[in-house]
């Protein structure tokens, strides 16, 4: 199916076109002048008005589509992907002990430095006069934050690819994408017992992640819920998974960590096998607004990850912490960086690195994250991540994977 040929099916509704001449600026794109304003990013928060409500509604524009054509097997590796999704199904109830008994204070093996963006031994440090109880409190409000984070995150996913069954005209990707409802399902179950019956509970969502959450739910364009969730959402969360994953020896969370890997990695290949079939057949001008979008959510991720609301936790200056995670040096952004490990490479994989003028790999450079171009995308690597007999605690490593 051509590109005109699904416009036709699903309407397009922009949420803003680059220009006749190109891309827009960074103002239009990112709603501030550059993508380093500590002061834009903190006040941010300002918008996320409803952090007490328990309903968020967000406008959907895309239509239901239907098809007709029942051919399964049509498009060869979604298939394979979806045979492989039905035997790859686990049990959250039955397959993890919740019996375990977990410290909250020793889950993650990191030191202090690795807590906060500045030398903490520098009188100047914000958190120069911690004590050992301060340190393990940040230590476990890191860890409720991104769990929470990532549970928020899992939410996302799950309206996304039920709107993805809803928009996509294939039926093979309606196949598969129906096995990824349940399993994001089954995602923000474990990681709402896990808080709730482990960690005393989660923070709200982060206002970044939420404006893209939202972002991506309103476009009507099938082909940007693909791209927004499991090219950069999905992307960056497998990565952050594999983190954790080799940072943690607590039994239930790697356990935990290790299965919701497993899907996570289908995910992402259902993005990139999908996505380059249609922007094949893509003008140039279609795909510099894919490319645009891409760099939103990519700063608007990396955003987040200053998670401002642990700081606030604190009672610590959240203006001054951003700015200070904005300019640390290169060599300390190892951990920021490294979660686009999978981003990078599969917008390689699907063209938009180079297309045009190469105007996102001038973004993805800007941002200090192009270096990982040319590590394997998912596309051809979720089999790495298969799960079989024996290798649930096989002590992969996975930040190893990456930077090798």
């Amino acid at each position: 199916m051509t590109v005109t040929e699904a416009s036709q099916l699903t309407p397009v509704k922009s949420n803003g076109a680059a220009s006749s001449n190109g891309a827009r600026s960074d103002s239009e794109i990112l709603g501030r002048e550059h993508a380093n304003d500590a002061d834009a990013i903190v006040e941010i928060s300002a918008f996320n008005t409803d952090v007490t409500s328990v309903i968020h509604a967000v406008e959907d524009n895309a239509d239901a589509i239907f098809t007709w054509n029942y051919d399964k097997g049509e498009r060869a590796r979604l298939d394979r992907l979806y045979e492989k999704a039905k035997t790859s199904q686990w049990n959250s109830t039955t397959d993890l002990d919740w019996s375990i008994d977990v410290n909250p204070y020793t889950i993650l093996d990191i030191d202090n430095e690795m807590l906060v963006p500045y030398e903490i031994d520098d009188p100047d440090s914000p958190t120069y006069k911690f004590d050992a109880k301060d340190w393990d409190e940040l230590r476990l409000e890191a860890v409720r934050w991104r769990l929470a984070q990532f549970m928020h995150g899992e939410q996302g996913a799950l309206l996304c690819t039920a709107k993805i069954v809803e928009t996509v005209p294939w039926i093979d990707a309606k196949y598969y994408a129906s096995t990824q409802v349940i399993d994001e399902a089954r995602h923000v179950e474990v990681f709402s017992r896990y808080l709730d019956t482990k960690l005393g509970g989660g923070y709200p969502i982060n206002p970044h992640l939420r404006l893209l959450l939202d972002d991506i739910i309103n476009d009507s364009r099938w082909d940007m819920t693909y791209l927004g969730m499991q090219i950069m959402v999905e992307g960056l969360a497998l990565a952050a998974f594999g983190f954790m994953y080799d940072l943690t020896s607590e039994p239930l969370l790697k356990k935990m960590l290790r299965y919701v890997m497993s899907d996570e990695a289908r995910h992402v290949a259902f993005g990139v096998l999908s996505l380059q079939e249609i922007y094949s057949d893509m003008t140039a001008a279609e795909i510099r607004e894919r490319q645009e979008f891409a760099f939103q959510a990519a700063v608007r991720m990396r955003d987040r990850l200053i998670q401002q609301e642990v700081w606030d936790h604190f009672g610590l200056d959240v203006r001054e912490m951003t700015r200070l995670t904005l300019e640390l040096p290169e060599d300390k952004k190892v951990f920021q960086r490294l979660l686009f490990s999978k981003i990078v490479p599969n917008c390689r994989k699907l063209g938009l690195l180079d297309a045009g003028d190469g105007w996102l790999r001038e973004k993805f450079t800007e941002i200090g994250v192009i270096e990982f171009e040319h590590l394997e995308d998912t596309g051809a690597e979720f089999t790495d991540y298969d799960l079989t007999d024996g290798t649930i605690d096989d002590g992969t490593n996975f930040h190893a994977q990456i930077c090798h």
